[in-house]
């Protein structure tokens, strides 16, 4: 410890600056907890990788689908039927997102004004975490719904593309 004090003394360097955390300069976000892509990507209904349980297990996700959409040879009914999941999920997400925003903000905001409490942290973390929920299984549902829409081979080349080959194949059961 000596050792890095002196070299940084010596070096012109200030010790503080150092032992920065890998969270230094976030103090400064509108929102600690959220950094500014992940408000965009909320706002926007993005997935932020919410369905990997689903996409990494051979489950595509509507919006890959329609970006993949010649590739994997997409009838005009599939084409339509992912372009409407796809509207789904944004429709469903999007507002789950913005709920999750203010959530995170009251959350800050009961921290930064000192006026956080035991019941208020409880409640506020509890449902915080209710609409994460309910935000990754919007995203899951639509992954699952994409694959009745989709044959097995589109499935398979929908791996391939997507760069997921070499791994176990899985079977698929759909259960309602």
């Amino acid at each position: 410890m000596k050792r890095i004090i002196i070299v940084a003394l010596l070096s012109g360097v200030p010790f503080a600056a150092s032992a920065q955390t890998p969270y230094a300069g976030e103090e400064t976000r509108a929102i600690k907890a959220l950094s500014a892509e992940q408000v965009d990507d909320l706002r926007a209904g993005r997935g932020m990788g919410l369905a990997l349980a689903a996409e990494l297990n051979g489950y595509p996700g509507p919006k890959h689908v329609l970006e993949l959409a010649d590739r994997l040879a997409l009838s005009s009914a599939q084409r339509a039927s992912a372009e409407a999941l796809f509207a789904q999920m944004k429709a469903e997400t999007m507002p789950l997102g913005q709920k999750l925003i203010a959530q995170e903000k009251t959350l800050d905001g009961l921290f930064a004004s000192r006026s956080v409490t035991k019941t208020a942290l409880v409640k506020t973390t509890r449902a915080i975490g209710e609409t994460q929920g309910a935000l990754r299984a919007a995203h899951l549902k639509y992954h699952l719904a994409m694959l009745a829409v989709l044959t097995h081979d589109q499935v398979e080349c929908y791996a391939q593309l997507r760069g997921y080959r070499g791994g176990a194949q899985h079977q698929h059961h759909h259960q309602d």
